[in-house]
């Protein structure tokens, strides 16, 4: 008995080429985005004359765990350490507290202006952060803010807000209107109803909201230069300034602190990075 000719499955072909252009797509992103870490590390534990040869992915000859030490040191690390996380902190409540209320009124209540408020908020994204730090120095100037903590937390909780409610809106808008209703028939007042049931159902995005502001203020810089000018009140960005000198500069501890200031990032990411997923597909989804 003869056997059967075997005939190939065009769509068993098609699909393994689709595969293998995905997996080649995503590969290329992620040697694209692991490439600086790797840069960064290998740069933090040379010597400065090894970093000037230029040899980039070259290994070190002899680990230079000093560099790290310098940087700690030299770099005032926790001092800078302490602000950064100060300010961040404080942007991070504030952003969830008004953003949260924002954008329950925006999905939940039946008013005519609702789209109008949501635009408006929506402009707050497309406004570049250089156009504001002229006005922002002589209203901080006028109102005696800056050089203090006040000059750093206000603005960026105002850059912050606009897509906190633009996640937070999509969110809401899917949370069936029967979970409010029974509560409201139990007697809850919209406080109680925002506190005790709303805010619960919303955490995914909340967290997504803390995580992306976390990342968008912890190496901020543009800001920070313009309206911060004391040593008291510096965050982690202006310790790279602390190995420049009129003569020389220290590469190598330079790459250590900049390790050593990426490393609260990514172990924040890394850690939560599902909840950034989750919440943002959440309110894609519902939205």
């Amino acid at each position: 008995m003869a056997a059967k000719p075997t005939v190939s499955n065009p769509v068993h072909r098609k699909f393994s080429v689709k595969k293998i252009i995905i997996w080649t797509i995503l590969s290329i992103l992620f040697v694209t985005q692991v490439y600086p870490l790797l840069w960064l590390l290998l740069y933090s534990l040379k010597t400065n004359q090894e970093i000037l040869d230029g040899q980039f992915f070259a290994l070190p000859n002899l680990i230079q765990w000093s560099n790290f030490k310098d940087a700690y040191v030299s770099g005032n690390y926790l001092k800078y350490l302490f602000n950064s996380i100060l300010v961040t902190g404080f942007t991070m409540l504030f952003t969830i507290f008004f953003s949260t209320m924002a954008a329950y009124a925006i999905a939940r209540f039946r008013f005519r202006l609702s789209g109008v408020v949501m635009l408006v908020f929506m402009v707050g994204i497309m406004i570049p952060i250089q156009s504001t730090l002229l006005p922002l120095m002589i209203i901080f100037k006028n109102i005696d803010i800056l050089n203090t903590y006040l000059a750093l937390i206000i603005p960026y909780i105002a850059f912050s807000i606009p897509l906190s409610i633009f996640i937070l809106t999509g969110f809401m808008k899917g949370i069936p209107h029967e979970i409010e209703e029974s509560a409201i028939v139990d007697g809850a007042s919209i406080f109680r109803l925002f506190r005790s049931v709303i805010l619960p159902i919303t955490v995914p995005p909340v967290v997504t909201v803390c995580i992306l502001t976390f990342i968008s203020v912890w190496n901020e810089y543009i800001m920070a230069a313009t309206f911060i000018s004391s040593e008291k009140y510096k965050t982690l960005p202006f310790g790279v300034y602390s190995f420049f000198s009129q003569y020389s500069t220290n590469y190598s501890a330079i790459g250590a602190y900049l390790v050593l200031g990426a490393l609260p990032v990514l172990v924040v990411y890394f850690t939560l990075s599902e909840k950034i997923t989750s919440g943002m597909v959440a309110g894609a989804v519902k939205g």
